[in-house]
């Protein structure tokens, strides 16, 4: 569910990409299961602003946990746009999802405004080593429907083949 499947999966699909559908505030804890069994691949979580306010206790294991190899990434456009986009977060009124992050306990948060400032800190968080949280503000729209083409179990599968099928770096 929601318009970060939906979008990333319009950009084309890859195996190493998982849509997690029907979890609405699950996409953190999913990525810090990854990052805490596979610490040597880099784990890049891209999530929303009405996923991330449903389950931001998260935000607080990300923290204690901390994975140097854990990008988390918020796509905040201060709507539930899956649901029709008439409905505002609680950041349209004020909360700051990077502000609770770093709250929280993460060591590297931003908020970003524009395209260029979000690649700048994307590529500095990737080579910083170091559990980060971006948050993306960003205008409300978004494709004209938010599902995937590709069924949820098959990706299941895809996503554990392809981190089966990874090598473990020693």
């Amino acid at each position: 569910m929601g318009a970060v499947s939906a979008e990333l999966q319009s950009l084309g699909h890859r195996p190493n990409f998982f849509y997690l559908q029907h979890a609405m505030g699950l996409a953190s804890s999913l990525g810090l299961g990854i990052a805490l069994s596979r610490p040597e691949l880099k784990v890049v979580v891209l999530d929303g602003d009405g996923s991330i306010l449903m389950n931001l206790g998260s935000l607080t294991t990300l923290a204690r946990y901390r994975p140097k190899n854990l990008l988390h990434v918020v796509f905040d456009n201060e709507s539930l746009l899956s649901v029709g986009g008439c409905f505002p977060t609680a950041t349209a009124t004020g909360s700051d999802i990077a502000g609770m992050a770093a709250a929280a306990g993460i060591p590297r948060t931003a908020t970003l405004r524009d395209l260029d400032a979000f690649v700048a800190a994307f590529g500095a968080a990737i080579a910083a080593n170091e559990l980060t949280t971006l948050v993306a503000k960003f205008d409300a729209k978004g494709p004209p429907v938010f599902l995937t083409d590709l069924p949820m179990l098959e990706n299941r599968f895809q996503f554990a083949r392809y981190l089966k099928g990874l090598r473990v770096r020693g």
